[in-house]
């Protein structure tokens, strides 16, 4: 089956790449909506889905939380704040963890793999040091 690349579908995928960013469906949303005033949610969601689909872009289902999409599919992992839920790619050695993988995979075939991380964002790490201080001078 094959299908069209939309006007709709073109501008998400121009915005998901231009936020360089793991965006929610509603934050794609809020963007595209700049663009084409009259474009609902679902359709996002429904476009969304399809793109993923078809592997023009990634799904992530980081922490168990609302999914946010990429525009990069090639093979990396993510690490996310687990205060405001940002999510960013983590760089690792690949080959290394594909090592441990294989040696550890108790008789299963692995035919690929995501790893996650969980941490606090910068941002975060700034405005709770602050707080602290905060508190601390009171």
């Amino acid at each position: 089956m094959q299908l069209r690349m939309t006007n709709q579908r073109e501008i998400i995928l121009t915005e998901l790449k231009k936020s360089g960013s793991h965006l929610s469906a509603d934050e794609l949303y809020e963007r595209v909506r700049r663009i084409i005033p009259r474009l609902s949610l679902a359709t996002v969601y429904r476009n969304l889905e399809i793109l993923s689909n078809l592997h023009l872009i990634a799904k992530l289902e980081v922490g168990g939380r609302q999914k946010r999409f990429d525009y990069d599919v090639s093979d990396h992992d993510h690490i996310y704040c687990i205060v405001c839920h940002r999510v960013d790619n983590i760089e690792l050695n690949r080959e290394q963890v594909s090592t441990v993988a294989a040696e550890g995979r108790q008789g299963y075939t692995v035919t690929g793999y995501r790893l996650e991380f969980a941490g606090i964002c910068p941002e975060c790490q700034k405005k709770m040091n602050k707080e602290m201080n905060k508190e601390t001078n009171e």
